[in-house]
């Protein structure tokens, strides 16, 4: 038989804030080398989200899951020369 902590209210903790949830996934390269297995698994990861309401009752939009990605700047710079465009210090692509 388990035995429950009750834990007491203290200073800012309330433990009417407790809620269960399912947690979340962390996938990194630690080595700083690009991996398409990162964003393969990533994307594996987001798909078996839904079962937590990650995809909202239109099926379109969703809680705020996604990944969050080191920028390929060499590689954005040298399409968007190709492209005959300048790029900025600052610039989004999507």
């Amino acid at each position: 038989m388990k035995s429950k902590i009750k834990q007491k209210n203290y200073g800012l903790y309330n433990r009417s804030f407790e809620k269960d949830n399912c947690g979340f996934g962390l996938i990194t390269q630690m080595d700083d080398i690009a991996s398409y297995w990162v964003i393969d698994t990533s994307i594996k990861a987001l798909e078996r989200l839904t079962h937590r309401g990650a995809v909202s009752d239109d099926g379109k939009t969703c809680d705020g899951c996604g990944l969050l990605i080191k920028k390929p700047d060499s590689f954005f710079r040298q399409n968007a020369s190709e492209l005959n465009m300048e790029l900025g210090d600052n610039y989004a692509f999507g």
